[in-house]
């Protein structure tokens, strides 16, 4: 028999399996004699007022065996099966794969980079700004973006498909267990790549094929039909129908898609500035106590949003315990980004600190069509570059002087590798932003007081947030409506947004893709 109860506990008696099943017995009646097991189905801390607590959702087991925490999937051989080409491996492509799979058919993964262990050479290349290879780096190689930058879960999609499904396979791969019910499940950059690495084994081990370091340039129609892609290094490779998961930096794709012909259209996305505080601070003011978070909660998190001019400034990303990294893709651009490993134990925390963009804010690059969002994007990332001293080194500013609209003339201690140079960020991001996140932060200031301290600082820019171009899909085939054949998915075509829904993306791709040749 099981049962579900609700239980409230102090962080140190929630650290303690025997205490979990002890109160949850008591909550249900039970005695902890018969019982067989259980398992957790959700877990949040609540901090809202003293003392905290963490609240647990407990299923227990009694005159039966505990169940397994996954469903089996079945994964079986295709190496003889229809192919269908999958362009990126990160988690739309891979996960389109893992369900091709499923489905009887055979993928054949194309990757601009490199495998897990040659990218992870070209990141610490990076980090010591030493050289940055444009296919290999914090946004391309295999696992995608995602692999190298945290590793948080979290999604608010719930209609494209099984959040549940994306979190058992990585958790079969190698991840924690918590991943299944935490309020807010997150893996860890240190654990990312290994689970990357399993995932890989389980598709080739049922037949599929991996071809990395292979940059697609052109699609192979037949038959008014997408069957397959050609690369730069002189290749064809062909299937029945084509997946693009290329991720949202991949500039290259859309412009081969706009000389192939292919419809796009600018969508709305966000950019700004990571920002970084000491992680001491943080926790002192989610958890209201001058010690700080303690031996048994975790590394506190914050979800900040106001609306400013009409528009949304929102905390996004954000990595307690974490680092900024360095997230260009190309020589002359200085882009940034968050991470945190499992542990979350950096002594920072930093967020991306964002504005809404819409399309109709666009103004003069509205001569671009849909690619007027990239190009407001590549604007601003390289006048980041021009104001952030040498190769990956990036502006910076107080967040203090930058809402007092003066230059800083030092920085605090923070977690960037490649070093940051003091910039006079007030005067040179775009009024538009500028003028929302100068609010945004004083607002912020009042609602946590301390956040807005000389003490953290904001580092540019943070544009990569979503792909600002949409590839057109019919959302009842799943098929681009002048290419069928090609379905485009995940957050480089304009449908997600992070590693599950962009994994869930894939699956729907998949499985689109799986109708068409079979119909």
């Amino acid at each position: 028999m099981t049962r579900e109860v609700d239980v409230v506990l102090n962080p140190e008696d929630a650290s303690i399996p025997r205490q979990i099943q002890k109160k949850a017995c008591l909550e249900a009646g039970i005695s902890p004699n018969v019982i067989s097991g259980y398992h957790i189905l959700k877990r949040s801390v609540d901090a809202r007022r003293r003392p905290i607590v963490v609240r647990l959702k407990v299923m227990l087991f009694w005159d039966e065996p505990v169940q397994p925490v996954v469903q089996q999937f079945k994964w079986e051989d295709v190496s003889r099966a229809p192919e269908v080409v999958v362009v990126g491996a990160g988690p739309a492509g891979l996960f389109a794969a893992l369900r091709l799979v499923e489905l009887g058919i055979k993928p054949l993964i194309i990757e601009r980079g490199k495998p897990i262990s040659d990218r992870k050479r070209d990141i610490a290349i990076l980090n010591r700004n030493q050289g940055l290879d444009p296919d290999s780096n914090y946004c391309f190689g295999e696992g995608g973006a995602g692999t190298f930058s945290d590793g948080k879960l979290y999604t608010r999609s719930k209609k494209r498909g099984d959040v549940r499904r994306v979190l058992e396979i990585l958790h079969l791969h190698g991840s924690d267990e918590s991943i299944l019910y935490d309020s807010h499940p997150h893996i860890g950059t240190d654990r990312l790549p290994g689970i990357v690495t399993n995932i890989r084994q389980t598709l080739t081990d049922h037949g599929a094929v991996f071809f990395f370091n292979r940059r697609v340039n052109g699609m192979v129609i037949r038959e008014g039909r997408a069957v397959g892609v050609t690369t730069v290094q002189g290749e064809t490779i062909t299937g029945k129908a084509v997946i693009l998961a290329t991720g949202h930096s991949a500039i290259d794709i859309y412009q081969m898609l706009r000389e192939a012909g292919l419809r796009m259209e600018v969508k709305g996305f966000a950019m700004g500035v990571r920002i970084e505080h000491p992680q001491l601070l943080i926790d002192q003011l989610q958890y209201h106590s001058r010690e700080g978070r303690g031996k048994y909660l975790p590394a506190a998190e914050y979800t900040l949003v106001k609306n400013v001019a009409g528009r949304g400034v929102y905390s996004f990303c954000m990595c307690p315990g974490g680092i900024i990294v360095p997230s260009s893709t190309l020589e002359n651009e200085a882009v940034v980004n968050g991470m945190s490993n499992s542990l979350r134990n950096s002594p920072f925390a930093n967020s991306g600190l964002v504005v809404e963009i819409r399309p109709e804010d666009l103004g003069q690059y509205q001569e671009h069509g849909p690619f007027a969002g990239l190009a407001y994007q590549q604007d601003l990332e390289r006048s980041a570059f021009r104001y952030g001293g040498s190769g990956q080194t990036a502006p910076a500013q107080r967040l203090t002087d930058f809402t007092a609209n003066r230059n800083s003339s030092s920085l605090p201690d923070h977690s960037y590798h490649p070093g940051l140079v003091c910039s006079p960020m007030h005067q040179w991001l775009p009024d538009d932003i500028r003028l929302r996140l100068q609010e945004g932060l004083r607002f912020f200031g009042r609602r946590m007081k301390g956040f807005l301290t000389d003490g953290a600082i904001m580092a540019g820019v943070e544009s990569r947030t979503s792909s600002p171009v949409r590839i057109i899909r019919d959302p009842e085939t799943g098929n681009h409506p002048d290419l069928p054949g090609l379905f485009p998915a995940g957050e480089g075509a304009g449908y997600a947004g992070g590693i599950v829904s962009s994994a869930m993306d894939g699956e729907l791709a998949a499985s689109a893709a799986a109708r068409f040749i079979f119909s």
